[in-house]
């Protein structure tokens, strides 16, 4: 039988974690229905800041839930190679579209130095595509780390 010991991470271990990655899964709801898709991101730990470049079709879903402003939840996570210990960090809050006219030279340090997305693959031309900044800044951040004794010896 496996046993887990799950522990909060601290402050200082959710930024190192955010710092390290550059995906996650970002969660969007409106009204009943739920939308998942993997997104990239830039992390400002200085200021618990998130900075993501969302690209979208003008009939897809991640079109119409982002144009309805949603409360969202971003969820890294990773997992050893002998699937022993999971960490995973959670951001809620809302995304907050940032207009070409309000960028400051700030944002544009941080979409800089932000990792090029790696979810994009399209089967169409840039001109039909939407492409729009975004800043999260969480209301809520957690984290976890689960360390799983799963018993007997290794072979």
């Amino acid at each position: 039988m496996s046993l887990a010991e799950e522990t909060e991470m601290t402050a200082a271990e959710i930024d190192a974690f955010l710092g390290r990655h550059e995906t996650g899964v970002l969660a969007l709801a409106d009204a009943d229905t739920p939308y998942a898709i993997p997104i990239s991101y830039g992390y400002d730990n200085a200021e618990t800041v998130f900075y993501m470049r969302l690209v979208s079709t003008p009939e897809s879903e991640k079109r119409q839930f982002l144009a309805s402003s949603p409360r969202a939840r971003l969820v890294v996570y990773e997992e050893d190679d002998a699937g022993r210990t999971y960490r995973s960090v959670v951001a809620v809050g809302a995304l907050e579209e940032i207009a070409p006219e309000e960028l400051t030279v700030e944002h544009i340090e941080q979409y800089g130095a932000a990792k090029r997305p790696l979810f994009e693959i399209w089967g169409q031309s840039k001109q039909d595509l939407n492409i729009k900044l975004y800043e999260f800044e969480p209301t809520e951040l957690s984290g976890r780390y689960t360390e799983i004794d799963r018993g007997g010896t290794d072979e």
